[in-house]
């Protein structure tokens, strides 16, 4: 990685502020329902407390809109993270101002400190200079261990690195990029990605990016609908973006080209949409479903596709089986309702098992890896939605770019 690590920071007896992400879902009395992203980023916390260093802990959680709100308050991770650490943490009720900043000089060697919710201050998300200088004076090195929102030019992912003399990441961004970079620049081959998920718009940039990389992209979801829109089939009521057929239209037209020129030594890659669809009258449960080829038998006018049929599931497990590296973000249908989640479960089930690199992001993704019971055979799950998406889109993430460079 070019940029800084932690492990290049002399820590022992310095006051580390840590950007982490600790946006996890609470219940509505406060619980934390899933702490996985504040488990990833234990190894850099455990890694600079046993180095002697001391820690300022800071993040966002939910979308408060620049005001206090209990709810959305980091006081129940403070409670839950002192079990992890096996340690005290304390808790700062402001993220700035004179009691953070005495809570944060007292702290001694060891010692922990979380901030409250940066998003309680419209600043941060402003990326506002005040309030990255006030966020600055609590510590002494900075790091970046929050990946989920490095493609965020806010305060304390790009603004307050300007009052450091050198910003290094921490080990959870260190891995992301890792897995990403080898996934975009040098997968081991063959590299199939599966895109899935409801637009064509959410991931037109990240399909235009991974083309001339992949040996395979498979397409699933209802933005598979957009594309076979493109190429005349009809799809009943399944969701089109009607705005967005002529780019699907060019993306095809791309991928015919670049197999037309196959034998001019151009590097072949294929781009496959499902081949048939499970369709329902309405997205429900208990509506009656069947399987259509949606060819020789068109979706009908008052049904639309809610999951990829079985041949198509045997079709995208078998290029699986064959690829080295596989990247998944989206679900194959509507994965929410039960009845129509089969095929994004097989997809989980053939990641599972196929042997080679799998790098899964998307909040849905892994869902699906968590409810067939595959978490622990994947070999990376991205813990950034967005920030992959912009990063598999060949965007430059603000947070990375803020880092110093080694």
């Amino acid at each position: 990685m070019p940029k800084l690590s932690i492990r290049d920071l002399d820590i022992e007896g310095k006051r580390v502020f840590v950007r982490v992400d600790f946006n996890v879902p609470l219940s509505g009395s406060g619980e934390i329902t899933d702490d996985t992203r504040i488990r990833q980023t234990l190894p850099t916390l455990e890694y600079a407390l046993g180095r002697g260093a001391c820690l300022i802990l800071a993040s966002h959680l939910g979308r408060p809109k620049g005001k206090p709100n209990p709810k959305m308050s980091l006081a129940p991770v403070a409670i839950h993270l002192e079990k992890l650490l096996n340690r005290p943490v304390a808790f700062a009720s402001d993220c700035i101002g004179p009691a953070a900043e005495k809570l944060s000089a007292d702290l001694r060697n060891g010692e922990v400190l979380l901030l409250e919710n940066l998003r309680f201050h419209p600043e941060e998300e402003a990326n506002d200079a005040e309030f990255s200088r006030q966020l600055a004076r609590l510590g002494e090195l900075y790091v970046n261990d929050a990946f989920g929102s490095a493609h965020r030019a806010h305060a304390s992912t790009v603004g307050m690195t300007r009052f450091f003399p050198q910003a290094a990441s921490g080990f959870l961004m260190e891995k992301e990029l890792n897995y990403l970079t080898k996934a975009t620049s040098n997968p081991e081959r063959p590299f199939v990605a599966l895109l899935g998920g409801a637009k064509v718009s959410d991931k037109i940039e990240v399909i235009e990016n991974l083309l001339p990389i992949v040996d395979a992209l498979l397409i699933g979801g209802a933005m598979a609908y957009t594309f076979l829109r493109a190429q005349g089939l009809a799809t009943g009521k399944s969701l089109v973006e009607e705005d967005k057929i002529d780019l699907a239209r060019k993306v095809l037209a791309q991928a015919q080209a670049q197999e037309a020129h196959a034998q001019e030594k151009v590097r072949k890659y294929r781009l496959q949409l499902p081949v048939d669809h499970l369709i329902a009258e309405k997205l429900d449960a208990e509506a009656p479903t069947r399987v259509v080829d949606g060819t020789s038998t068109p979706i009908p006018e008052d049904s639309l596709g809610v999951d990829i049929g079985p041949r198509t599931i045997a079709l995208y497990a078998s290029e699986i089986a064959r690829a080295k590296t596989v990247l998944w973000n989206g679900p194959m249908g509507v994965f929410e309702i039960k009845p129509f989640a089969q095929g994004t479960l097989a997809i989980a089930q053939a990641l599972a098992t196929f042997g080679g690199t799998s790098v899964v992001g998307g909040g849905d993704s892994i869902a699906a890896l968590a409810a067939a019971g595959v978490s622990d055979r994947i070999t990376h799950i991205c813990t950034g939605g967005g920030a992959s998406l912009e990063f598999l889109a060949g965007e430059k993430l603000p947070g990375i770019e803020a880092l110093t460079d080694k």
